[in-house]
């Protein structure tokens, strides 16, 4: 079984009706395994663009509490390989929450990011692997 990794991205259009991915995201998390992985980073992300699109980010919380998502990456713990992800990147420039999604790849090799976002084309988990993506485009 491949391990989900979420993004904000699809966090916002799962929630946001109007969202012009919101179809392909509804589909997606019906037909996937679940918990979906993801870390606060995320989640705060998400939280700030569904509140800035005026939706209620405390639905956001409640896919933590439905046992849709799982925080799963304890920043304590993983800080140094998050700086370097980020410093390695910085010319991108590299959120915290995607560093913190691309040191779950590294730790879940099994796994599939979910992610609305660009930039997971030219991220790689260790150095040089290609992360597997699953988006829209």
């Amino acid at each position: 079984m491949t391990t989900m990794i979420v993004d904000a991205g699809p966090m916002v259009s799962y929630l946001a009706a109007a969202d012009q991915w919101h179809d392909w995201t509804v589909a997606q998390w019906s037909a996937l395994p679940r918990p979906f992985l993801t870390c606060e980073s995320a989640l705060s992300e998400a939280c700030f663009v569904v509140l800035r699109e005026g939706g209620d980010p405390a639905n956001v919380l409640a896919l933590l509490q439905r046992g849709i998502l799982k925080i799963a990456l304890d920043l304590n713990r993983e800080a140094t390989a998050l700086e370097v992800l980020m410093r390695r990147y910085a010319d991108t420039p590299m959120s915290l929450a995607d560093a913190c999604l691309v040191r779950l790849a590294e730790i879940h090799p099994d796994c599939r990011v979910l992610t609305l976002d660009r930039d997971f084309i030219h991220y790689r988990r260790h150095g040089r692997q290609v992360i597997p993506l699953l988006s829209p485009w």
